[in-house]
C-alpha cells in the first residue's frame, strides 16, 4: 500500500504540472474563439496547425522518452543511458529540422499550412525536442516537484504573452515607439506561435543545467538497443497521433473548402470541454510510467497494477457523469460564442473516448513491462486504421460527429484489443465486475441525461452524481479504510 501511496502523490505533484497549466491555457479558449480576436475560420487554422504539431512532436522524439525510461531502471550505468539518449536527440532534431527548413516551402505546399507559420512551428519544435530526456531525467529521478515548476511556468509564460500580444498590443502602440516595432495588424495567428516560441525557448534556457552536467558519453551498442525498443513505440505515437488529432486534417481534406474551417473550429472549440478526462488521464499516466518500471521487479505488482486500474476507473468514471451533467453550464465560460455551441453533441463521446485511452494506458503495462512494446504498436496502427477509416466514411456524410464517432471507436477496440493479449502475456487480476459495474453505470446515467430531455436538469443530474459517488463508496471503502490506517 505504501507503494501506491507513493504513486499517488507523484500523481498528484505531475497532476499539478499539466492540470494547472492546462487550467490557465483554458483561459486561452475564451480568447481564440472570441469574435473580436479570432473567426471561427481563423481558430479552424490554429487548431488545423497544432494537429501537425502533435505528429511532428511524436516524430522528432522517436518513442526515445519511453526507452530513456526502460533503459535508466534496467541498466546499471545510468549517466550512459542518459548521455546517450541526450545526444541521440540533439542530434536528431538539429538533422531533421535543418532538412526541414531547406525544404520548407514544398513542406508548405504539401500539408497546407502558410510558410510564414511554419517557420515558427520548426523552431518550436526543435525546441521541444531539446527538453524530451531533461524532463524524462527529471521524472526517473522523481523529481516531480521541479518538472511540475518548470512544465507550469512555460505555459504560464505562453498564456501571458498569448493574452498581451492578442488584447492589449493594439491599444498600447498609440505614440509608443517600441509597441509599434512589433505590432503588425492581421498578424493574430503569428503572435499565437511567436507566443509559443518563446516560452519553449525559456524552458529550454531554465534546462541548460542539464546539459552542462552530462558527460557526453555516446554509447553506439546501447543506442541500437534503445532503439530498437523505441521504433514500436515511435510508431504506436504516430498512430496515436493519428487518432488525437489527424481528424482536424481529414476534416479540412474531406469538406467542402467554404465550411471546413468553420468546422473544425466547431469541434475543437467543444473538444476542449473533454480536456477534464484529459488532464487526468495524463497526470496519472505521468506517475504510472516510471511507476511500472521501477516495480516490475517487486513481489507480485499484478496485485498493485490491478487496484491503480480499479481507482482510476473510479475515477474517471465520477469525473465523466460530472462534465456531462455540467457541460451546458460551464461552456459559456469556456467557449465565448454561440457560432461554436452547435458542435456541443460530441462531447459525452469525446470525454467517453478519452476515458477509453486511460483505460489503455494502464493496461498497457503487460507490453511495456514485457518488453513487448511491438504489441502496443500493432494496437496502435490497429486504432489509427479505424480513425482513418470511419472519418473517410462518416465525415462526408455527418462532418465532426463522424470524427466524435470514429475516436471513440479507435479508443475503445485498441483497450479492448489490450486487455485480451495482457491476459495471455501478462495476468493481472483486475476486478473486471466492479470495473465493469463502474463503466456501466456512469456511462448509462451520462447518456441518459445528456441526449434525452433531462439535459441541463441539474437536480436530475446531481442526484445521478450522488447516487454514483454512493456506490463507488460502498464498493472502495474498505480499501480507503486500509489507506488511512497506513497513513496513520
Amino acid at each position: 500500500m505504501s507503494a501506491l501511496k507513493t504513486l499517488f502523490k507523484q500523481t498528484f505533484i505531475y497532476g499539478l504540472a499539466t492540470v494547472l497549466p492546462r487550467m490557465l491555457s483554458f483561459i486561452l479558449v475564451p480568447l481564440y474563439t472570441d469574435p473580436s480576436v479570432l473567426s471561427r475560420a481563423e481558430y479552424g487554422r490554429v487548431s488545423f496547425i497544432f494537429a501537425y504539431f502533435v505528429l511532428f512532436n511524436v516524430v522528432l522524439a522517436y518513442g526515445m522518452e519511453t526507452a530513456f525510461f526502460r533503459f535508466f531502471n534496467k541498466e546499471k550505468d545510468q549517466e550512459k543511458v542518459v548521455s546517450t539518449s541526450a545526444v541521440s536527440l540533439i542530434i536528431s532534431s538539429v538533422v531533421f529540422l535543418g532538412i526541414a527548413f531547406l525544404l520548407r516551402t514544398q513542406i508548405s505546399e504539401l500539408i497546407g499550412i502558410d510558410l510564414q507559420y511554419l517557420n515558427l512551428v520548426f523552431g518550436i519544435l526543435l525546441l521541444d525536442a531539446l527538453v524530451i530526456i531533461p524532463f524524462a531525467w527529471l521524472r526517473a529521478t522523481e523529481r516531480p516537484m521541479r518538472y511540475a515548476v518548470l512544465k507550469i511556468l512555460n505555459v504560464a509564460i505562453n498564456l501571458g504573452l498569448n493574452v498581451f500580444l492578442l488584447l492589449y498590443l493594439k491599444d498600447l502602440i498609440s505614440g509608443n515607439s517600441f509597441f509599434e516595432s512589433i505590432y503588425k495588424p492581421e498578424f493574430e495567428i503569428n503572435y499565437i506561435f511567436i507566443s509559443n516560441l518563446i516560452a519553449s525557448g525559456f524552458t529550454l534556457l531554465l534546462l541548460l543545467p542539464f546539459y552542462t552536467k552530462i558527460k557526453y558519453n555516446f554509447d553506439a551498442t546501447l543506442w541500437k538497443r534503445m532503439l530498437r525498443y523505441a521504433f514500436p513505440v515511435l510508431i504506436a505515437g504516430i498512430a496515436y497521433s493519428v487518432n488525437e488529432t489527424f481528424d482536424r486534417i481529414l476534416l479540412n481534406e474531406l469538406l467542402p473548402s467554404d465550411v471546413a474551417e468553420d468546422q473544425i473550429g466547431m469541434y475543437s472549440a467543444c473538444y476542449k470541454l473533454a480536456l477534464f478526462m484529459t488532464l487526468f488521464a495524463t497526470a496519472y499516466r505521468l506517475g504510472i510510467e516510471p511507476y511500472f518500471f521501477s516495480h516490475s521487479s517487486t513481489n507480485n505488482p499484478q496485485k498493485n497494477y490491478a487496484k491503480i486500474l480499479n481507482f482510476f476507473v473510479a475515477f474517471g468514471s465520477v469525473i465523466l457523469l460530472t462534465v456531462v451533467v455540467f457541460a451546458d453550464f460551464i461552456k459559456p465560460y469556456i467557449i465565448r460564442s454561440e457560432a461554436y455551441y452547435e458542435a456541443m453533441w460530441i462531447v459525452p463521446l469525446i470525454l467517453l473516448a478519452n476515458f477509453c485511452l486511460g483505460i489503455y494506458h494502464n493496461l498497457s503495462v503487460w507490453y511495456k513491462i514485457t518488453d513487448r512494446t511491438k504489441y502496443g504498436a500493432y494496437i496502435s496502427v490497429f486504432g489509427a486504421v479505424t480513425t482513418l477509416v470511419l472519418n473517410y466514411i462518416l465525415i462526408p456524410k455527418i462532418g465532426y460527429k463522424g470524427s466524435a464517432i470514429a475516436t471513440l471507436s479507435a479508443y475503445a477496440l485498441m483497450m479492448a484489443i489490450s486487455f485480451y493479449l495482457g491476459r495471455k502475456y501478462y495476468p493481472i487480476p483486475y476486478n473486471l465486475k466492479k470495473i465493469g459495474l463502474y463503466l456501466f453505470v456512469s456511462i448509462s446515467f451520462s447518456m441518459l441525461i445528456f441526449y434525452t430531455e433531462l439535459r441541463e436538469n441539474y437536480v436530475v443530474g446531481i442526484g445521478a452524481i450522488i447516487v454514483f459517488l454512493g456506490l463507488v463508496f460502498q464498493l472502495e471503502k474498505m480499501e480507503l479504510k486500509q489507506m488511512l490506517i497506513k497513513n496513520n
